[in-house]
């Protein structure tokens, strides 16, 4: 087979064709929250595969049935899409909230609030994330993630 034409196949299998954005970023920046980063973890690098994927893992780790799955603005959205077969409709099961990356749990803690002001609160929540910058006991235990930074700090 031409080799060009083997490159040009794998070009098309690829959903992000003519770019490459990598996942994990060494950079200096400021996160949502304020805080100072040095590296950058960049979900809009993960294909819809991979968003059903973490969709799958999440299910298959999460005991508790639930009845829909709301992503926060814009990182848990495609993670909030991959759920959506998953949740049974049902209103007595909770809500699960989802992100992509939790940094201080600030978001997901102010999304949690904002969105059951208006809602039945005994309905119950869930809480998400692929990527945890962060113990998860600072999360109020609603809060799980399926990845989780070491938190080992160079004296």
């Amino acid at each position: 087979m031409n080799p060009a034409l083997i490159f040009l196949m794998a070009d098309a299998m690829n959903e992000k064709v003519g770019r490459h954005t990598d996942l994990f970023q060494s950079v200096d920046m400021v996160g949502h929250s304020g805080g100072k980063l040095k590296f950058k973890i960049e979900c809009d690098a993960l294909s819809t595969k991979e968003w059903d994927c973490l969709a799958e893992i999440i299910y298959d780790n999460e005991p508790r049935n639930f009845g829909e799955v709301v992503g926060i603005p814009r990182g848990g959205l495609p993670l909030a899409r991959a759920l959506e077969g998953y949740a049974t409709g049902k209103e007595e099961d909770p809500i699960m909230i989802v992100d992509d990356v939790l940094t201080t749990g600030g978001s997901m803690n102010t999304f949690q609030m904002d969105y059951f002001r208006n809602r039945d609160p005994r309905r119950g929540y869930i809480g998400w994330v692929v990527f945890s910058r962060i113990p998860l006991e600072h999360s109020n235990g609603w809060i799980s993630s399926l990845f989780m930074m070491p938190h080992v700090r160079k004296q």
